[in-house]
């Protein structure tokens, strides 16, 4: 490696190592190699179920297209034959004209003249990903593109895999936490479907403040778990059909204190997922449990959650009541804002109802005020 490939892959390496996620420690590398060859564009591609290739982050020019587009959202499929090719190959591999090379078949139809691929394998040599970097015409790689290709790509590949380990850990982590959140439906079946419902719309909702990835993943963990303690509250207080007695009342909003416990025991769980499963019973004017914590002091994701699990519960049918309407459950909601919710967190409610999923990305940093 050549003085300035070395110092190069060292300034890579040492920013990859403070990243919190693949697309930041990647993407200055993509920068650097548009930077340095002829590439006029570059992308990271991951094996996600043994099927597809998804893009995790690019840079640059891509192609356009219908095509290319569909290969945004889908992936690129594992029995392609670049990737194929990338299964055996233990160097990056090199197409001064895809049209010339069946291996590169696909890439002249995306207008892809030269194309350079390197393969990212884990601890087993099985390949998870690929880094390509292209062209919109003829291009012969010079050495010192490939010799730094081979560079960065490799120093890459050993940070790359590092996130992937990680990201399949988180990955059976929050498989758990979604199993046992989806645990207590099956011992209460009036409340099926209300963990994924709650999750799905507080996931929507923290994305309208523009909280940060990990921050909706604690969100998501929170959520999932918000009333896991009741797996311990007794079938006659839990199924009851009739006013519950103030005894048990108690018991029941036990379930708060029985959830904390057990978030505690989960070593791995961030602290604002814990305040979801202890504070989202809380109320904005004090009057809630099982502290009563008032205001700015109930931690600002139990206040976005508690909105998303009120409002379900109304339009959603109980042994003790109907199912509200949507208007029904909203006005209530609005009439409890300052009350019982957050009245930011009510308003960003209210929008939330009135945008698709697509408006709730482009809404986002408009509410980037957020919360206290």
């Amino acid at each position: 490696m050549l003085p300035a490939e070395s110092a190069l892959a060292l300034e890579l390496t040492r920013t990859a190592l403070k990243a919190i996620s693949i697309p930041d420690a990647v993407q200055p590398a993509l920068q650097r190699l548009l930077e340095h060859t002829a590439a006029v564009g570059a992308a990271y591609f991951q094996l996600k179920d043994d099927q597809m290739y998804h893009a995790r982050t690019a840079a640059g020019e891509l192609p356009e297209g219908e095509a290319m587009q569909a290969i945004l959202m889908h992936g690129l499929p594992s029995n392609l034959p670049l990737l194929q090719a990338l299964q055996e190959a233990t160097q990056p591999l090199f197409f001064p004209v895809t049209a010339e090379d069946p291996v590169a078949t696909g890439f002249p139809q995306l207008g892809v003249q030269s194309l350079a691929a390197a393969p990212v394998r884990d601890a087993q040599g099985q390949l998870q990903g690929a880094f390509l970097m292209h062209t919109f015409q003829e291009h012969r790689w010079t050495v010192q593109e490939k010799q730094l290709f081979v560079a960065v790509s490799a120093m890459m590949s050993l940070v790359t895999v590092r996130f992937i380990v990680e990201e399949k850990l988180l990955d059976t982590r929050e498989a758990a936490l979604r199993a046992l959140g989806l645990a207590l439906e099956f011992k209460d079946g009036e409340t099926r479907g209300h963990t994924e419902r709650v999750t799905h719309m507080a996931v929507k909702l923290g994305t309208l403040f523009q909280l940060e990835a990990q921050d909706l993943e604690a969100l998501r963990w929170g959520a999932y778990l918000h009333d896991v303690g009741k797996l311990g509250t007794p079938d006659h207080v839990l199924l009851k059909k009739g006013q519950l007695t103030a005894e048990e009342w108690a018991t029941m909003q036990n379930h708060v204190l029985e959830g904390g416990r057990f978030a505690d025991a989960l070593g791995f769980l961030p602290q604002s997922s814990r305040q979801v499963v202890l504070a989202h019973h809380e109320k904005w004017n004090g009057t809630g449990y099982p502290v009563g914590l008032k205001g700015e002091d109930i931690p600002r994701f139990a206040r976005i959650f508690a909105v998303c699990d009120v409002y379900d519960a109304l339009i959603s049918e109980r042994p003790y009541k109907r199912a509200w309407s949507h208007q029904e459950a909203m006005q209530e909601i609005r009439f409890q804002s300052g009350k019982h919710f957050d009245p930011q967190v009510v308003d960003a409610l209210g929008q939330l109802m009135a945008l698709t999923a697509e408006d709730v990305t482009t809404m986002a940093p408009q509410m980037h005020q957020g919360l206290n």
